[in-house]
């Protein structure tokens, strides 16, 4: 798991220009703009809504019969473009109001790390950018951007934020172009900490075979694998953080008991308290009390303790304690919660100060679902 050792807290970011998109227009259709419009909004959607299934979507078209309504400004763009901006809150509400999915502004962050093979010896990371080189070294900086672009706009079209490593000495010193080609957990864990990163994104990439690229996905306690282009590795990512983040707009809140323990000073409970207050899948969050070493909260969660958990789980500030079991006889039996209460569950506090790069990360394999 991402400890408190390994990565400073992370949180969700903010993204920006979610309701903005740049489409082409055609200069031999009669209603170019309108269908500009129409293109903008089908953009918007996917970004929202959190699927591809949105550009193709019968029922989104019934709901939005006039995209010009929901035009907020525009501009011409480069190359016969029409930059559109959108209003994001009404296109908001009428999908809350057919009980579609949205995805918020506030979205996980991503940091990737592409290590090519590209033979004979020739071997690297592709880092955030380019170092100024001489002309012999041009060629490396075309394809190393080549690729940044190809995942960037994946990124964008999908509305992920995502970060490349600066690979300046201090990543140097701790990873190497083995250690993530050879899939050694520890020091890419460690050499990600300090991007702050809710999740961990890994390429491996030799573009002069045959072979499919090989990618693993680092979020919260579990590993997930997948091969494919980069354009299909982040469509993947997009759907699996859209599944994990994004709410229906039917889904009913429900009232918790969460528990925060190992509380230890008031540096520690100023952190947590900030954390939860900024979570935006919390509707309502209320202190029922707060002892020397934990603080119980009761908080009202849109899609319930599922959405709550892996709001939790993108973050290394907590740690979940699976106090729901009980040795009976040698039989692992589930503890039940008294009739009528809310359901109750309890996290552990990880101390920034915890030494923890020497221990297994605690990463599970798991088949993924998308």
């Amino acid at each position: 798991m991402l400890t408190g050792g390994l990565m400073p807290v992370a949180s969700a970011v903010e993204v920006a220009g979610l309701y903005s998109v740049e489409v082409t227009l055609d200069p031999d259709d009669p209603n170019a703009q309108s269908s500009a419009y129409q293109r903008a909004l089908t953009e918007v959607l996917v970004r929202i809504t959190g699927t591809m299934a949105a550009a193709d979507a019968e029922e989104l078209a019934i709901l939005f019969p006039n995209p010009a309504v929901y035009v907020l400004q525009y501009r011409p763009g480069p190359d016969d473009a029409l930059v559109v901006t959108l209003d994001g809150p009404a296109i908001q509400r009428t999908l809350r109001q057919a009980g579609a999915t949205v995805w918020g502004t506030d979205r996980p962050l991503t940091i990737i790390w592409l290590a090519i093979d590209w033979g004979l010896g020739d071997r690297e990371i592709v880092p955030a950018g380019d170092p100024d080189r001489g002309a012999s070294g041009g060629r490396l900086i075309d394809r190393n951007q080549l690729l940044r672009e190809r995942v960037q706009e994946i990124a964008t079209r999908r509305g992920l934020p995502i970060v490349f490593p600066l690979l300046d000495a201090e990543d140097l010193r701790r990873i190497g172009f083995v250690d993530i080609w050879g899939g050694f957990d520890d020091p890419l864990l460690e050499a990600s900490a300090r991007y702050e990163a809710d999740s961990i994104l890994v390429g491996r990439i030799r573009p002069n075979e045959m072979q499919s690229p090989r990618w693993t996905w680092y979020v919260s306690e579990q590993r997930f694998g997948w091969p494919g282009e980069p354009e299909e590795a982040m469509h993947q990512l997009a759907d699996a953080l859209a599944a994990r983040n994004a709410i229906r707009s039917d889904e009913v809140s429900e009232v918790l008991e969460l528990t925060i323990t190992g509380i230890d000073s008031v540096g520690a409970y100023g952190r947590v308290q900030q954390y939860m207050s900024n979570l935006r899948v919390i509707d309502s969050l209320v202190i029922r009390s707060a002892q020397p070493d934990r603080i119980t909260y009761e908080v009202t969660v849109q899609g319930g303790a599922e959405r709550l958990h892996n709001a939790l789980g993108i973050s290394n500030l907590l740690e979940r304690v699976d106090d729901g079991y009980f040795i009976d006889g040698g039989a692992i039996r589930q503890r039940r919660q008294p009739m009528g209460s809310a359901q109750s569950f309890e996290y552990r506090y990880l101390r920034p100060e915890a030494p923890s790069v020497n221990r297994p990360p605690g990463y599970r394999d798991v088949n993924p679902e998308h």
